[in-house]
């Protein structure tokens, strides 16, 4: 069971682009040539067949570039792939360092914040694994999966002139589609957006106690893990959306989005500033950054002087 492919609606064209493929005759002219001309038939016939000739000799040509052409796009998302996969590594590994000083040394584990979030990731690993209301839950989680298509295609310029949600699946139909509309539900928690824009808007307009802000870290910590979860489900089964830019770069760009998040929750959700975490956690990435990139070109460089000297001299 997958979701199928954010699609193209087929009337994208304008009404005076939208046309049927001309057929063979029409490419060569019979169909809208006079009718008075039964002497040209026989000769028509002739370059009819040295036509289809001539594409039937061309075929393996069309097939083997084409096949190229696949082979040069797989290649470069790969070494995209690659070349990404460091940056995600070192944005994780910054995440977890943070995460650590900020619980260890900062005592943030006794925080209510933390406590309550961690409830909330706890009911829903709960929720989860017992299996109850599955048919529910997957739903839902189908419906915020296309939510996010149609909402970052309309953020993207795009239209959206299809939805469709059911447990089998689902998908959406739209003028506009690329990488970022393709992973989006990967990496985007929409229900922990859509809480925190809702709870947002309900401070503007109302007064809340402390309890409430209390409350509103669990139901992140909830909405957060049902996202983590159903998305880990989903992946291992096929998915269009991965397939459609590559699945190794699909998912090394799904895991640098979901750190990314991760590390914007945690500013977020730290003493002081955001601002000033975030500012925080940027100056230890390049200082990780760094120490990693120094130790990957020391080793890289003992090697390639250990192969010159055991193989060429």
């Amino acid at each position: 069971m997958g979701h199928r492919r954010v699609r193209k609606s087929a009337g994208s064209l304008p009404p005076n682009q939208r046309r049927a493929r001309a057929s063979l005759e029409e490419v060569m002219g019979g169909a809208n040539g006079p009718v008075d001309e039964p002497l040209n038939r026989r000769g028509r016939r002739r370059e009819h067949k040295s036509v289809q000739a001539a594409i039937a000799a061309a075929a393996p040509m069309l097939d083997e570039a084409m096949e190229v052409a696949g082979w040069a796009t797989r290649l470069m998302r790969w070494a995209m792939g690659v070349v990404l996969l460091p940056f995600c590594v070192v944005t994780a590994w910054t995440l977890m360092m943070q995460f650590s000083h900020a619980t260890l040394h900062q005592r943030f584990w006794q925080s209510a914040e933390f406590w309550h979030f961690t409830i909330g990731v706890l009911v829903m690993l709960g929720w989860f694994w017992s299996g109850l209301m599955h048919s529910v839950f997957l739903r839902l989680y189908v419906f915020g999966h296309e939510f996010t298509h149609g909402m970052v295609v309309t953020c993207l310029g795009g239209k959206v002139s299809g939805f469709h949600v059911s447990t089998e699946g689902g998908y959406i139909t739209t003028n506009k589609t690329n990488w970022v509309i393709a992973l989006s539900p990967y990496f985007l928690p929409i229900w922990s957006i859509e809480a925190a824009v809702g709870y947002g808007v309900l401070k503007v307009v109302a007064d809340f106690s402390v309890e409430w802000d209390k409350l509103f870290y669990a139901v992140i910590g909830l909405t957060w893990t049902f996202h983590l979860v159903w998305t880990l489900w989903m992946l291992p089964r096929e998915q269009p959306d991965l397939q459609e830019n590559g699945t190794f770069l699909s998912l090394v760009l799904i895991g640098l989005g979901n750190v990314l998040v991760l590390a914007a929750l945690l500013c977020v959700a730290g003493r002081g500033s955001p601002w000033e975490h975030a500012s925080e956690f940027g100056m230890e990435w390049l200082r990780h950054a760094a120490t990693w990139g120094d130790a990957v070109w020391r080793w890289g460089d003992a090697v390639i002087t250990w192969t010159c000297t055991e193989w060429l001299f």
